[in-house]
């Protein structure tokens, strides 16, 4: 099989610099769990605005962000009672800086909608939602919400009710910035949402019947929208808008079990991960057809990484790069016995914040909405310790930050894969180094994007048939244009006024 003129899009891992960058939910964990960078997480199609509001409330990307009617491939598991901790980054593809512009203060909540496929395009907008948790001003701490989620490091932590009937559902956090809300010129009431996908298993049964439409569950005539938060003293209270969040009843209603996971699942012979995307072990294979075949497959699914990073990056598509040039190394050299290192997991360890506690309990007021006032932490997860019971959160409205991370988290560089060594053919480059990851606090330059290895024919073998070319190589970056000021940028990010 002949490869010559193939071209491998090769993306830098690590994304240009963004001006004024406001936030984004980039990634969750379960019950202290990571589940990785952007999995399970419908993401946004319009990477250089990634951290951008969404523009105007009656839109459809209110529900689950701009692209968020697009379901992803992966479907995260969690349980009736588990705790889910929100992250947002204003550089989506670096947990070590700031999660949120300071200037951005407002109020927060979560959402939850059921729907009969988490993977399925077309279901988030329109009704079904129901508020899981909010909080607005802290008259206790003189904090917003946004504040809040700034001083924990961008994490933000709720408890799914444990009552509530299994399947599938969309989650949804909604922060609302309100610095541009009360203006000389017209009101900008700026909301940052997404969506996770999960399964839940629940033996609850109850359905919460206070649901809204998203559109729709604001509108710019309710004074929340307007607020100004710039008035001395401020003329609070901050005016409540939403649904009240739901309470658990005071019994579970029937014990019945939630249906069996079966769609989002991770593929059982995937052995990398970058957001949704799986690198698949190629299949066994000898002799000298089959190890080109292989490295044919292998480099095909080196591009689909590349293509299909969003918002958090590539940062793990090198590691699959690296072993695509361990299996070409070794068909030019005559080993064609393969794969090497087969069923390996490359996936590189997850990286955990220093301090994921369950939430604490918030007081509702008389209508169901939180009256904001601060609750004490009653325990604490740390790496390597087990997370608390379920049960010691409570069902009626379930939520807190976590607590300031003594240190920030520092991303892990993937590391590289060991390959059989290969001939020193004199034109093929030699092997793109992981990209560093970035230093906190000082915003680290945009590495160069790697380039896709170009090595010679391989050599003919005195009896059967020569092998065919591998690919060659072609490094890729894009301009972002004349509206963002003709900038380079890498990994589909550009250089962006709009943050």
């Amino acid at each position: 099989m002949h490869l010559s003129g193939r071209k491998i899009m090769l993306l830098a891992a690590a994304a240009a610099e963004v001006v004024h960058a406001h936030t984004t939910f980039t990634n969750f964990f379960v019950d202290g769990t990571p589940q990785g960078d952007g999995v399970c997480v419908r993401r946004t199609n319009d990477l250089p605005k990634a951290t951008s509001p969404i523009a105007g409330i009656t839109s459809e990307n209110m529900a689950c962000g701009v692209n968020g009617q697009v379901g992803v491939s992966r479907v995260c598991p969690a349980n009736g009672g588990s705790i889910l901790t929100f992250e947002f980054r204003a550089w989506p593809n670096d947990a070590t800086r700031e999660p949120i512009d300071p200037t951005h203060k407002g109020p927060c909540a979560v959402y939850m909608k059921k729907v009969d496929s988490a993977v399925a395009n077309n279901t988030a907008a329109g009704d079904g939602w129901w508020k899981v948790w909010d909080d607005f001003y802290d008259d206790s701490t003189g904090k917003w919400c946004t504040e809040k989620i700034i001083d924990n490091n961008g994490h933000l932590s709720v408890t799914i009710p444990q009552d509530i009937e299994g399947g599938y559902y969309l989650v949804r956090p909604e922060v609302l910035a309100l610095q541009q809300a009360y203006s000389p010129g017209p009101a900008d009431p700026q909301f940052y949402v997404g969506c996770a996908q999960i399964f839940l298993s629940s033996s609850g049964s109850n359905t919460p019947g206070n649901t809204v439409s998203i559109p729709g569950h604001v509108d710019m005539s309710n004074p929340a929208m307007t607020f100004n938060i710039y008035d001395q003293p401020m003329k609070l209270p901050y005016p409540k808008f939403g649904p009240p969040a739901y309470t658990s009843k005071s019994e579970r209603g029937l014990e019945v079990l939630a249906t069996e996971q079966t769609e989002g699942l991770k593929p059982a012979n995937c052995v990398l991960e970058n957001e949704n995307w799986c690198g698949i072990e190629l299949d066994r294979y000898s002799g000298q057809d089959a190890c080109w075949k292989a490295s044919e497959d292998c480099w095909d699914q080196t591009t689909n990484c590349y293509n299909s990073g969003g918002p958090t990056g590539s940062k793990n598509c090198p590691i699959w790069e690296t072993k695509c040039k361990g299996i070409q190394s070794a068909c030019e050299s005559g080993d064609f016995n393969g794969p090497p290192d087969a069923g390996k997991v490359l996936t590189p360890p997850l990286y955990k914040p220093t301090d994921l506690p369950p939430p604490a309990v918030a007081a509702l007021d008389s209508s169901g909405y939180s009256t904001s006032v601060s609750a004490a932490l009653a325990s604490s997860t740390a790496p390597g310790t087990s997370t608390p019971s379920s049960s010691s959160a409570s069902s009626a409205q379930p939520a807190s930050f976590a607590p300031p991370a003594s240190s920030a988290p520092a991303s892990s560089a993937p590391p590289a894969s060991s390959a059989p060594p290969a001939p020193s053919p004199p034109s093929a480059p030699s092997p793109p180094s992981a990209p560093a990851p970035p230093s906190a606090p000082a915003p680290p330059s945009a590495p160069a994007p790697p380039s896709a290895p170009a090595p010679p024919s391989a050599p003919a073998p005195p009896s059967p048939p020569s092998p065919p070319a591998v690919p060659s190589g072609g490094g890729s970056i894009d301009e972002c244009g004349s509206n963002n000021g003709g900038l380079t940028c890498a990994s589909g990010l550009c250089c962006s006024q709009y943050g």
